[in-house]
């Protein structure tokens, strides 16, 4: 029997308007088709050519996801595989230092069982590690900037640009192009709207508008990082209407945790919510007492305004089939946990006529893998879940807030929680009966599920009344003209001119 080897000799990384990785080295055995350096959530292919023993590839770095511009891949550790290769990868090349290419990434190489490459955020050296964190945050605290007209967004931390700050931005963007938008972003890969400014969180420019901006409008913690300005106004618009208990009403608070939440809230000015039960979990779960708005969510309007066909398009989903999304909540205990479901059997016993999407909460973005498998996308990385939402002929989640959303569209929505017991008396615990009062049937099983989704053209007349009582509670104001009218009050108060 031959032997086989493939061997990596030389390793380059060029840094102009397309940055590229080129590997090369000698190979023996059968010769693979492709490369790829493989990460949790995006995989870089380039194909092989081979001249005698010899091979060669050049990856580029930057990539579309999801028909969106030309981007890094995200932070995380990417390992070298040579797709249909049996034999072992060793790596013989001299490893290029660690290097910055700006605005793409800062790179790492290093050797385990096979080639890594570690990508972080493109922060400058003045920037980059604990010491120079530490030296700019003590100066963002210290300084007293001249305020600017300008807006500060943030979603999930920074993961993305998506959510109701997202649709802010959009109407801003549509009323106001003259005002300045910035989008706080974990790293490069984070596609920002047109017309705004991206921000690399931690950069020097990252620090010094949160502190002059006069408008932050996020919808989550800003964190101990933040000190608060007279000039400035935090809208904090959250992310969805609580099924879960969440930050003081959580069983068993211990302290610590307690009091973050209180100073969290302390940093806000004004809050928005979905409906009236958000309402008054909000003012109880944070003891905030501020202005809520309660004018409906912006980012449901899509819902009413979006292009179905063209987000369809996009996803690569044909005309005639049935598309399923499946957007499960997260797991304190297990965060890196997403397919409960089991979507690749789940869809394979479906058959053809059925696409299932499976959407991981936000929490599960960095940590989970994607779901491979025929009949299945994985849409955990896919930038806005509105626009999912509109794709979907039907919703299945557990306890996610998603269920509040997606009934504007007025589809169907199932219910899958084999955990429920579990979840609702140990885990999170619920402010409300999700049984007594759920739009759409609950099953306990994927076998049960399977039923449910081949009865979907009855569902609709089973559960009408109780899909319109919902409705009525949780959608009052998801109209498609949330952001104009949170957009509106913002003017009207002042927070930008």
């Amino acid at each position: 029997m031959s032997s086989t080897a493939f061997v990596v000799d030389s390793i380059a990384v060029s840094d102009g308007d397309q940055p590229t990785l080129r590997l090369a080295g000698t190979l023996t055995g059968a010769a693979p088709q492709e490369i790829e350096l493989i990460g949790a959530r995006q995989r870089l292919a380039a194909p092989l050519e081979v001249i005698g023993e010899r091979w060669s590839a050049s990856l580029p770095l930057l990539g579309s996801r999801w028909g969106g511009p030309p981007l890094p891949p995200p932070s995380g550790r990417y390992r070298l595989d040579a797709a249909s290769f049996t034999g072992a990868i060793t790596v013989r090349a001299v490893l290029p230092d660690p290097l910055l290419i700006p605005d793409v990434a800062a790179l790492e190489f290093a050797v385990t069982d096979t080639l890594e490459l570690k990508l972080t955020p493109p922060l400058y050296e003045t920037e980059r590690g604990p010491a120079q964190q530490s030296q700019l945050e003590a100066a963002y605290r210290a300084a007293q900037p001249e305020p600017i007209n300008a807006v500060f967004f943030e979603s999930f931390y920074g993961q993305n640009a998506s959510c109701n700050p997202l649709a802010i931005d959009r109407e801003l963007r549509r009323q106001r192009p003259d005002v300045m938008r910035y989008w706080s972003v974990a790293d490069a890969s984070v596609a920002v709207p047109e017309g705004a400014v991206r921000l690399i969180e931690g950069s020097e420019q990252w620090w010094r508008v949160r502190a002059s901006a006069r408008l932050l409008v996020v919808n989550d913690w800003l964190r101990n990082r933040y000190r608060k300005r007279e000039h400035q106004t935090v809208l904090q618009t959250w992310h969805g209407t609580p099924l879960k208990r969440i930050a003081l009403s959580r069983r068993g608070i211990r302290p610590r945790p307690a009091l973050a939440s209180l100073r969290e809230r302390s940093r806000w000015n004004i809050m928005l919510s979905q409906n009236p039960h958000s309402t008054r979990t909000f003012r109880r779960a944070y003891a905030y007492f501020g202005p809520i708005w309660q004018d409906g969510y912006p980012r449901n309007d899509i819902l009413v305004t979006g292009d179905a066909a063209a987000i369809r398009r996009r996803l690569g989903i044909a005309d005639d089939v049935t598309v399923l999304l499946y957007a499960p909540t997260w797991r304190d205990d297990r965060p890196d946990e997403i397919d409960h479901l089991q979507t690749a059997r789940f869809a394979q016993t479906l058959g053809d006529g059925y696409v299932t999407l499976i959407r991981g909460h936000a929490r599960t973005l960095r940590p989970g893998t994607d779901v491979r498998a025929p009949n299945v996308i994985d849409v955990t990385s896919y930038p806005d879940i509105s626009e999912l939402f509109l794709v979907a002929d039907a919703l299945i989640t557990d306890y996610s807030s998603v269920m509040f959303d997606y009934t504007v569209t007025g589809k169907p929505v199932l219910f899958f929680t084999p955990d429920l017991a579990d979840y609702r008396d140990r885990l999170r615990g619920f402010y409300f009966d999700l049984l007594e009062v759920a739009p759409g049937p609950v099953a306990n099983t994927s076998d049960e599920l399977l039923t449910l989704v081949r009865e979907l053209d009855s569902l609709g007349d089973r559960f009408a009344p109780r899909y319109r009582a919902w409705q009525q509670q949780f959608n009052p104001n998801d109209d498609g003209q949330a952001a104009a009218r949170v957009l509106a009050k913002l003017l009207e108060r002042g927070a930008i001119s």
